[in-house]
């Protein structure tokens, strides 16, 4: 169950079936058709998640002729605001006239789209609330809902636990929402809520006329009890609160039975951190379920802890569940689900399927009917290693898909071993001697362990595919995925009593197992850019993304050896550059190696999206941040990201053709 290991592109080389392709252009999506062409009325593009646009003005003959249209400077609000500027990850809206985006201290503004300048600013003052959020402030977006007939709204969900709703035209409070205009979030979720454990940070699901809230919950946390994960549905224009699901099962409910010892009673987290999806025309919305607390020892919630690493298709209206499906049982590895799935409607064997498609950290594509959640090819459990920590009891068997293949490399072996000189390859044997490892979900042990300091996960907490995501063509039933081969150490260690109530814990956060002259452990590519085909649940083609070390293991072999891009481990899974798909391009960009003699700290790039052939390449100054997005104004197609964070300015750039 390997992802190959490709050094340079792989193509699918048989040709597109015709009939196939032209079913797929009639049968175009609805939530595209739902919004006007060239605008971005949702976080991802539109409510089935797809970050596709069908806009062609920027295209292969042209893309080099981009330039800087706009900026604007986020960090400057923030810092007037008394916030000292953060890591900006918000992606805009693009609805009529007007840009609406967040800043990482929860302002909302409005942007003229052809220039950037604000026209209107709200400030929820989330930053003065006692007790901070959870992890700081920051936000990924906002979210637009209109009724179709005039009616229109911002939706909004701060970190400090506020949901309120503005005028898009004036960014004016709607005060007949909630208490005055504001939702207190920390209200309603049937246990005691403190902003140290609890946070919103992705924007609101909209689908129909509720607002759907999932949030993130700590999960470095000390004790065995954490806040729940539910998931929440509120009336567009009221606020009022319509239903709670209840992620960990609540007495009488399904799936309570997998909680064991009342653990269901205590156990937290459980959450949707990312954003979801929703089919308007069925109603239902797909919330991506994370995991429970603790997320690397379950002895204090033995069995398989349904809803717990799920995906879960719920009625938008009422929150009654109408299907489910557990991708993890007895989660120990963090393999949460991090984002949203795609919906597309595919051709498989000649049956038209309205599907939907779940990416993961595991580096599994999972694909199900979206209307009853049956899996479009089989997923199969299987046999997996078994846990040595005292108390822990895991899951027999795990479930595997059959179809498509991993994207990224799954589990451990000596074969995966980095072996660009034989010095190189001894160096990597001495140091894996340190470490246990073995097949795709191989569980925690004890630090000390039969001399071993842990085990080296792979794909790590933060490897596979994170909360960026997939991005998918609904043209062609085709699935883009920016993956990072990211390995993690994992040990547990018995905590000091007096500090927490826990058996076991993760200790190290920050743990990457080390690899020979400060190279990575395993043999490239440490970042994939991936197209899968669908309608076949097959990989077309797959590329490393990024050079990675390619300089430096150049000198290490020293015969004039050029090895090629080897992908850039970590940047591709963290800053949240997910793929963006016009008619015409499949943009990607992504972070790059900081080093004092290179200032350069981003690159741009344009890919055939049939073939992955590069088309074009841009070097950044700044990081660039957030899901890329794209709209049409006044006739001009521009594309726009956030950028920066830290010590460099946060905000939005713009690029369009001169």
């Amino acid at each position: 169950m390997r992802a190959p290991a490709l050094p340079t592109i792989t193509r699918f080389t048989e040709p597109w079936p015709t009939l196939v392709l032209l079913c797929l252009l009639v049968q175009s999506s609805t939530a595209l058709s739902q919004q006007p062409a060239g605008e971005w009325r949702a976080y991802a593009g539109d409510s089935h998640s797809t970050k596709y646009s069908p806009l062609d003005q920027i295209n292969a003959d042209n893309i080099a002729d981009l330039q800087v249209a706009w900026s604007w400077d986020a960090a400057a609000l923030d810092a007037s605001a008394g916030e000292s500027p953060r890591g900006f990850r918000s992606t805009p809206l693009k609805v009529g006239d007007r840009l609406y985006v967040s800043t990482p201290a929860n302002l909302v503004a409005a942007l003229d789209p052809a220039t950037g300048e604000l026209e209107w600013l709200f400030d929820p003052q989330a930053y003065r609330f006692e007790g901070g959020a959870h992890g700081g402030l920051s936000s990924r977006g906002v979210s637009y809902w209109s009724d179709g007939a005039g009616e229109e709204r911002i939706v909004v969900a701060t970190g400090s636990l506020q949901l309120f709703t503005l005028d898009p035209q004036t960014g004016e409070l709607l005060r007949d929402f909630g208490e005055d205009g504001y939702v207190d979030l920390m209200q309603g979720l049937g246990r005691e809520v403190t902003r140290r454990n609890y946070n919103m940070k992705s924007p609101p699901t909209m689908c129909g006329d509720t607002i759907v809230l999932g949030s993130i919950v700590n999960d470095l946390g000390f004790t065995q009890e954490m806040p729940p994960g539910h998931v929440r549905g509120y009336d567009v224009r009221t606020g009022e609160m319509k239903w709670i699901f209840h992620t960990i099962p609540q007495s009488g409910e399904l799936g309570i039975e997998s909680w064991e010892n009342q653990s269901w009673q205590y156990t937290g987290n459980t959450n949707v951190w990312s954003w979801m999806s929703c089919d308007e025309e069925l109603g239902y919305v797909y919330l991506p379920i994370g995991t429970p607390s603790d997320d690397w020892f379950g002895g204090h919630r033995l069995g398989d802890n349904l809803f717990a690493e799920s995906l879960v298709a719920v009625d938008a209206d009422t929150g009654e569940r109408i299907w489910h499906f557990q991708a993890v049982h007895h989660g120990v590895w963090d393999y949460d689900f991090p984002t949203a799935p795609n919906l597309v409607d595919i051709i498989v064997d000649g049956e038209p399927i309205k599907a939907v498609a779940q990416v993961s950290k595991q580096a599994f594509t999972y694909v199900f009917n979206r209307e009853t959640g049956e899996p479009v090819w089989p997923i199969v459990e299987r046999p997996v290693p078994q846990s040595t920590v005292p108390g822990e009891r895991l899951s027999p068997t795990q479930p595997f898909p059959t179809k498509p293949p991993p994207f990224d490399r799954q589990g451990v072996t000596l074969d995966d071993l980095i072996d660009f000189t034989p010095e190189l390859r001894q160096e990597a044997l001495a140091i894996v001697e340190d470490f246990a490892f073995g097949p795709l979900f191989t569980p925690p042990i004890l630090a000390g362990h039969d001399g071993k300091e842990g085990v080296i996960q792979l794909p790590g907490l933060i490897g596979g595919a994170n909360w960026p995501g997939g991005s998918v063509d609904p043209e062609t039933g085709y699935i883009f995925i920016q993956s990072a081969t990211y390995p993690w150490v994992n040990a547990l260690e018995a905590p000091d009593p007096e500090e927490s109530d826990l058996s076991y814990r993760f200790e190290n956060w920050t743990r990457v197992p080390p690899g020979p002259q400060g190279l990575p452990l395993f043999k490239p590519p440490y970042a994939r850019l991936t197209a899968i085909d669908l309608n076949r649940g097959e990989i077309v083609w797959q590329i490393p993304l990024g050079d990675g070390p390619r300089e430096k293991v150049n000198e290490l072999i020293g015969d004039g050896t050029d090895v090629g891009p080897l992908g850039w481990e970590a940047q591709a899974a963290v800053n949240g550059n997910s793929p963006l798909v016009t008619s015409t391009l499949l943009f990607v960009n992504q972070g790059v190696s900081r080093q004092e003699d290179n200032p350069q700290l981003g690159v741009m790039r344009a890919f055939d999206k049939a073939t992955g052939s590069l088309i074009w390449k841009q070097p950044i100054d700044t990081g660039p941040r957030g899901l890329p997005m794209t709209y049409l104004h006044e006739g001009k197609q521009y594309l726009v990201f956030g950028v920066g964070g830290g010590d460099s300015p946060g905000g939005l750039r713009a690029y369009a053709l001169p």
